[in-house]
């Protein structure tokens, strides 16, 4: 460019210069609120523009702007304004509050009400706290979040391990606790993906839970799935990337001190053979576990138009456990479609499905490992460290020094096949008809199903876990169907200062449940895996539930009132009728009532005008819900067949199994809930506090005080006998700590404290029960009682080691003990151990837990960590019991500790005492932590960026899960589930809580994730 041309150019661009200066100018004012309150730290911003500034403490502004721009004032808890600034040189601005919270729409049974009119007990999970971090499912992502709930999953970090929930605790004994879902109106539904999930409302008292009456009892979650919107169709990518590893590890000991460890063990048992130590220094925990890995996709697609809207999505999840060949892989879909026929008119569909394969290995041993029920685990930790994976021919090493013949661990990983393959269908349709102004009739029809087959392999090369026979096959397969056909009519009427609003309908729900299991051994190879099981020389015969079909039906009739007067007092009444096939034909019919009411007290003239309270609401309910989870045909008579001999020759028979029952009915459960909702500074704080108290009665539980005389093969019938107390109170607070034009902070915390009390058992005697694995050898160590709380730990009181001479007051110790061996309380004085000496020594059930998260954003960066944790609660380490017996390795802090007669300042008895697994106080240990269950950080990439390569939004973030956790727990996590030798991990977590064995570790993971919106 030549000296003319920049000359000109200068020129021009002075010009324009002036032009502006001269067209621009200061403009100043005040931001308010309604009250005239004036507001720190308003966004005052120029539209389409990166200039701004803030108001100060005075709620004082001022910018230069210029004719034609347009100033928007934008503050977080308040309606944002823009207005046209037209050569105004001041603009005061009162903004009004975002009524958004208080107005937010939450969804219940049957409808929607403005969460400002809920008089229910109503906890609500934003669909980005559900993605806050990678999940499998959307119910582990409640955890921590929603008050009064409790998650946890059944098999720790296992690859699709099922995921147990309890709302204000567990109202029932050996009918199932878990909550009803319900997904866009389908009861019963499975939860869908989290990316997927619009609305989440967990109901937790029965004025908001009595509308599915029956089923009402253990809470109700409610799911809406996202819909499609007007406007041009929108692609949204999300991808997670996640690498794993055990969150822990036991301190066991090297190959060199096991040896010197088994030969304490074998002086002190009086044992003049010495240890032969091998020739491997074997670490089986590190050869079990790895680095594992997890990957979720998902693409969805959304739009339409003024008369149809579409939403749809894919989603691909595949984790590699941190247990080797242990994995999950699951494919998914969802679609939505919502079609406006006509003004009165309106249509929609929903179709959902999956289907997905879990490499299964064993974990959480019941201790039968004839049948190859022992854990990779367990197994991993008890195996001798100076043995290798083979022997000298090539076979795979065993135990055959030390306690049980097992296989070893990276054997029965490697060896055995355990596939699992489910695939999930719904649809459902809706019609949506206004008859007239404010009567609207609606009628949905669904249908869901599931197939899920299961089959596993033991190969002839795990001669010991096999059974020692040729190859081991078992397949099962279990079906079901569900459809579901509800029709209710809404009635919306003002009524002067008050507002009406009837609902009445009807509902349909048949259910079919069909499978077989099949076993066998002596395949003709081993190639064919579970397969092979049709070459089976032997078939296992008689086997329950071999073939089954059932069937049960559920019709019933609900209504709802709900009366709204002068937006301040509110009334909801609700009741429903249920008839249930699977219940006795004298209680086939049962009626849930429900009544609420609520008081905004903020509205009344004496706080109408409260600079300070923003919002008071008062809420008390009472209701009556029930539990029908039992299965078909329970209440009446059954015969079963059998194998009998007939001249030498084996028949089939049949014989009764059990009695009828005709006065089979559902638990119910009586409900009072007390709760407040309080904002303060213009919402700036939100409170919400619940009291409730649960009576549950007619709990169902097995009677089994039928003499053996009657000649049934089940001494059991399930019965209504029992009684259940639940009180408890939570907490939920919101508040916007700071907000600014580039920065903000809020905290979110819950926290939740249940207590249950057994009131009435069968006869007022204790019921006992074992969370232990079979060869224990132990009957009881868990125990029901009236006046206590859900499964009690239940066994000897550990007083300390004994040190020779004569035992201590109050105490004694098993028969022959010497010193070093442990000692007990003796609570008949009869100077030995017997039953008599057991008692309660530990609960499982925690004092409250929490959950607390904070969000900072500056900016475009943002920041989320969020803690939870449990107070209180035991943990049974059955680990430790079997580590501390001396058939197998042990922990340094055992072996470090132990008793000797140079170290008797001690309360570790001596290796190989007398206690042969010991159920005492000495392995009851303090469960409680504090987790840094996530933390986020996270980039949102500036619009200006975006919009020349067509996107509208790119996220990028990084986030840890589970990365650090306090506790004093010895084992390898608190957050225990085992439930062992009764083999359900439904109905026992009722009563078989806090034992830990074998579980699936618990895992660390760092996550890389990605979200672009085209």
């Amino acid at each position: 460019m030549n000296l003319k041309s920049r000359l000109i150019l200068m020129v021009v661009l002075l010009f324009n210069a002036t032009l502006f200066a001269q067209d621009s100018y200061q403009l100043s004012g005040t931001v308010t609120d309604e009250a005239n309150v004036p507001i720190p730290g308003v966004n005052v911003v120029i539209l389409n523009t990166t200039r701004g500034t803030a108001t100060d403490f005075d709620g004082l502004y001022q910018i230069e702007v210029s004719n034609g721009e347009t100033l928007q004032f934008s503050y977080l808890g308040y309606v944002t304004q823009t207005i046209d600034v037209s050569g105004q040189k001041q603009i005061n601005v009162a903004l009004k509050e975002d009524a958004a919270q208080l107005e937010e729409v939450v969804v219940v049974g049957y409808g929607a009400r403005r969460k400002s009119d809920v008089t229910g007990s109503v906890s609500s999970v934003k669909s980005d706290e559900l993605t806050a971090f990678p999940v499998l499912e959307a119910e582990q992502a409640l955890q921590g979040r929603a008050a009064g709930v409790v998650v946890q999953s059944n098999n720790g970090g296992e690859p699709g391990a099922p995921i147990s929930i309890s709302v204000r605790g567990n109202t029932s004994i050996n009918a199932n606790s878990d909550p009803l879902i319900v997904v866009d109106g389908f009861i019963g539904a499975n939860m869908p993906q989290a990316g997927d999930i619009a609305s989440l409302q967990v109901l937790k008292d029965a004025s908001a839970t009595a509308i599915y009456g029956s089923r009402g009892s253990n809470g109700v979650i409610m799911v809406t799935t996202k819909k499609g919107k007007s406007g041009k169709l929108n692609i949204e990518l999300n991808t997670t990337y996640s690498i794993q590893s055990t969150s822990n590890k036991l301190d066991l000991l090297n190959a060199s001190d096991f040896a010197n460890y088994q030969n304490q063990i074998r002086a002190n048992q009086g044992n003049t053979n010495t240890y032969t130590q091998g020739a491997y220094d074997t670490d089986w925990q590190d050869l079990i576990y790895r680095t594992g890995s997890t990957q979720n996709h998902q693409v969805s697609f959304s739009g339409g138009s003024e008369k149809i809207n579409v939403y749809a999505s894919g989603t691909y999840f595949n984790q590699d456990g941190v247990l080797i060949n242990s994995g999950y892989e699951r494919l998914s879909f969802l679609s939505n479609i919502d079609a406006q026929i006509s003004d009165k008119l309106k249509l929609g569909l929903n179709l959902t499905g999956s289907t997905s394969k879990k490499n299964g290995v064993a974990t959480q041993s019941d201790g039968s490992a004839s049948v190859g029920g022992d854990d990779v685990v367990s197994l991993a930790m008890r195996f001798a460290p100076d043995k290798g994976i083979y022997n000298e021919d090539g076979t795979f090493a065993t135990n055959d020094q030390i306690g049980d013949q097992v296989d070893n661990p990276w054997a029965v990983a490697t060896q055995k096949d355990d596939d699992t393959t489910i695939d999930l269908f719904r649809a459902n349709v809706y019609a949506d008809y206004e008859i007239i102004e404010g009567l609207t009739f609606k009628t949905t029809f669904g249908l869901s199903t599931k197939n899920e087959f299961r089959g596993t392999y033991t190969p002839r090369t795990l001669t010991l876990t096999s059974g020692g026979v040729d190859g081991r096959a078992i397949m099962s397969e279990d079906k079901s169907k569900s459809v579901l056909s509800e029709n209710y009519l809404t009635y919306n009427k003002e009524l002067g200062k008050g507002n009406l609003t009837l609902l009445a309908g009807y509902s349909y729900q048949k259910t079919t449940n069909e499978g077989f299991y099949s076993e066998g051994t002596g395949t003709i190879d081993d190639s064919f895996s579970y397969y092979g099981l049709y070459t089976a020389t032997s078939l296992i015969n008689g086997s329950s539930g071999d073939v089954y079909f059932n069937e049960t039906e559920i019709q019933s009739q609900f209504g709802r009132a709900n009366f709204d007067y002068d937006d301040r007092f509110l009334l909801t009444a609700t009741v429903r009728r249920d008839g249930a096939s699977n219940f006795a034909k004298n209680e086939k019919y049962a009626i849930f009532p429900s009544g609420a009411l609520g008081w905004k007290v903020s509205n009344e003239n004496f706080l109408k005008d409260s600079k300070s309270i923003s919002n008071l609401k008062l809420r008390a309910s009472y209701g009556v819900t029930g539990n029908p989870s039992i299965g078909a045909y329970e209440s009446l008579a059954v015969l079963r067949s059998l194998y009998a001999s007939s001249n030498g020759e084996t028949v089939t028979a049949v014989t009764p199994y059990q009695n009828a029952n005709p006065d089979l009915k559902w638990e119910s459960s009586y409900q009072t809930n007390f709760g407040l909702d309080l904002g303060l500074f213009n919402s700036a704080v939100s409170l919400s506090l619940d009291y409730y108290d649960i009576d549950t009665k007619d709990v169902l539980m097995f009677d089994n005080s039928i003499p053996w005389s009657f000649g049934l093969l089940n001494d059991e019938i399930i019965t209504n006998v029992g009684e259940i107390n639940n009180k408890g109170f939570e907490i939920s607070l919101n508040t916007r700590n700071i907000s600014n034009e580039s920065f903000s902070w809020t905290t979110d915390v819950v926290f939740s404290r249940n207590k249950n009390t057994v009131e009435t058992l069968i006869n007022g005697a204790d019921f006992f029960g074992s969370g232990a694995p079979s060869y224990f050898s132990v009957d009881n160590n868990y125990i029901l009682r009236e006046g206590e709380e859900v499964g009690l730990f239940y066994g000897l009181d550990y007083a300390g080691v004994y040190q020779g001479g004569a035992v201590p007051a109050g105490t004694a110790a098993l028969t022959g003990a010497v010193a070093g061996d442990p000692l007990f309380a003796d609570l008949d004085d009869s100077g030995d151990i017997t039953t008599a000496d057991r008692e309660i020594i530990g609960n499982p059930n925690p004092d409250f837990t929490w959950g607390i998260t904070n969000t900072f954003r500056y900016k475009d960066l943002d920041l989320n960590i969020f803690f939870q944790g449990s107070q209180g609660g035991d943990i049974f380490n059955m680990t430790n019991v079997q580590l501390y017996n001396g058939d197998a390795n042990t922990t340094y802090e055992n072996y470090n500790n132990a008793w000797t007669s140079t170290n008797t300042d001690t309360n570790v008895p001596r290796v190989g005492n007398n206690s042969n697994r010991e159920i005492s106080s000495r392995f009851v240990e303090d469960g409680s932590y504090i987790r840094l269950k996530n933390i986020a950080i996270g980039y949102n990439l500036p619009s200006d960026v975006l919009e020349p390569i067509g996107i509208s939004k790119m996220r990028l973030s990084v986030s840890a899960q589970n990365l650090l956790t306090i506790t004093n727990y010895s084992g390898l996590d608190p957050e225990v589930n085992y439930y062992g030798a009764s083999g359900n991990n439904n109905t026992s977590s009722n009563t078989v809580r806090g034992f830990d064995f074998g579980n699936y570790p618990t895992v660390k993971s760092v996550s890389f994730s990605l979200n672009v919106t085209f």
